[in-house]
């Protein structure tokens, strides 16, 4: 097995606890809300929402992927970190093992904050994962963390 890291950071003049509060908190209700073509549900499989819980996410019609699961790693809303594994679903196809993620939100500049998110991507076996495929996955992760932050936005008195 093979391991990829990857780094990302992103900015917003969002304050931290009101981001992680609508980004990781009330994100199986958020993202189906703000991209309801590409995302139809997020469901709780088991647990409380805590480490350990198994989410299934399901796409939107015509999107790549119809469902993955999520497992809740690591939740720490007063340091406000959030780590997730990506570990069944055709997001993994026949290269990944699972994918790791770890969300930390941090104060960033004008009381806005700096969202830093390190993500692993275990291959199976000797495969490999393109950079391609790294770049297409960030990309979308991205426009789903605009379309949240435009969202509470224009919606400030939600969060």
């Amino acid at each position: 097995m093979g391991v990829v890291s990857y780094e990302s950071q992103h900015t917003t003049s969002i304050p931290p606890h009101k981001l992680f509060k609508a980004f990781i908190l009330d994100a199986d209700n958020l993202i189906p809300k703000v991209l309801p073509t590409a995302f139809k549900s997020i469901e709780i499989l088991e647990g409380n929402g805590g480490p350990g819980t198994i989410k299934v996410i399901t796409f939107g019609e015509g999107t790549l992927y119809k469902t993955t699961k999520h497992r809740v790693d690591a939740l720490d809303e007063t340091s406000l970190t959030y780590s997730y594994s990506i570990i069944e679903g055709d997001v993994l196809s026949t290269v990944l093992e699972k994918v790791t993620n770890d969300v930390k939100i941090e104060a960033g500049p004008d009381g806005g904050s700096l969202i830093k998110t390190t993500s692993k991507y275990y291959t199976i076996g000797d495969a490999e994962i393109s950079q391609e495929q790294i770049k297409s996955g960030k990309e979308r992760a991205s426009a789903l963390f605009k379309a949240i932050e435009a969202y509470v936005l224009a919606h400030p008195d939600e969060y």
